[in-house]
């Protein structure tokens, strides 16, 4: 009797993800249909940018630092055996470029703005905000979603960019302490082994994790039940499913890109 429960709570909760992976389609689909129908409401749509902008700014600098001197750091000894310390800044940047600077922005971008977004659209809900908008005859779908939705999809990309700037200038900082290098035979060596479709995979697959974060939080907090405990269950919710639609983002992007490159 205890397995058949067992059995019929994971049925239960299989049935419940895929429906609500299905809702959240929709509502991907909704968002899309709405960002193409104007007017689009520009002026939310710069301020949310600034806000998103700003708001993950600070600490994706200092990680990005860290983690090119700690990578670069780490790097070193191994390459100094291999008698190949030329490589190191090609290989730091390649690394960066390609993989660990768009999934750590990504997935700190998931937790500082991915849960404000589905904590400030939950608590709209549950204080009947987004009701009052549609019964004043505004569209909360486009001034709320769309301009976020949106805003998430470009700032990630340049935010992404910024990381690689800054976790270059951390390599940089590593390698100079053990022992002096210019900067501009660091940016020679770093170049030599970077290949242009280091950059195009990188960078479009950004634009996909922005996208997910900015459907999954808006989803989780427009659709907000539960009062004031469902604000912060929204918020949870929204920062782990957005993390684990970059992870299987990120493996098909890199399936894809073997199979096509």
């Amino acid at each position: 009797m205890a397995k058949q429960n067992t059995n019929n709570r994971f049925e239960d909760r299989l049935q419940q993800f895929f429906w609500e992976l299905g809702d959240t389609v929709r509502f991907a689909g909704r968002v899309i249909r709405e960002t193409f129908r104007g007017p689009f409401e520009w002026g939310e749509f710069y301020r949310q940018c600034y806000v998103i902008g700003l708001k993950t700014l600070g600490l994706i600098s200092i990680t990005a630092f860290i983690m090119g001197l700690v990578l670069t750091i780490q790097t070193r000894p191994v390459l100094a055996d291999l008698g190949a310390d030329a490589w190191l800044p090609g290989i730091i940047m390649v690394a960066v470029l390609r993989e660990i600077a768009p999934v750590i922005t990504a997935l700190i971008f998931a937790g500082k703005v991915g849960s404000g977004i589905g904590a400030e659209l939950g608590s709209m809900r549950v204080t009947d905000q987004i009701d009052a908008m549609e019964v004043s005859g505004t569209n909360p779908m486009k001034f709320l979603v769309s301009t976020r939705v949106l805003a998430t999809t470009l700032m990630v990309p340049i935010l992404v960019f910024y990381a690689d700037g800054v976790a270059f200038l951390g390599s940089y900082v590593g390698v100079n302490l053990g022992g002096p290098i210019s900067i501009k035979l660091y940016v020679q060596q770093a170049l030599d082994l970077l290949w242009y479709f280091d950059i195009i995979p990188a960078t479009i697959k950004t634009f996909f994790f922005g996208f997910a974060i900015g459907v999954i939080s808006c989803y989780k907090g427009y659709n907000t039940t539960g009062g004031t405990q469902g604000v912060g269950v929204a918020a949870n919710t929204a920062v782990v499913a957005s993390s684990l639609a970059i992870f299987i983002i990120d493996l098909l992007a890199v399936q894809l890109t073997e199979i096509f490159i």
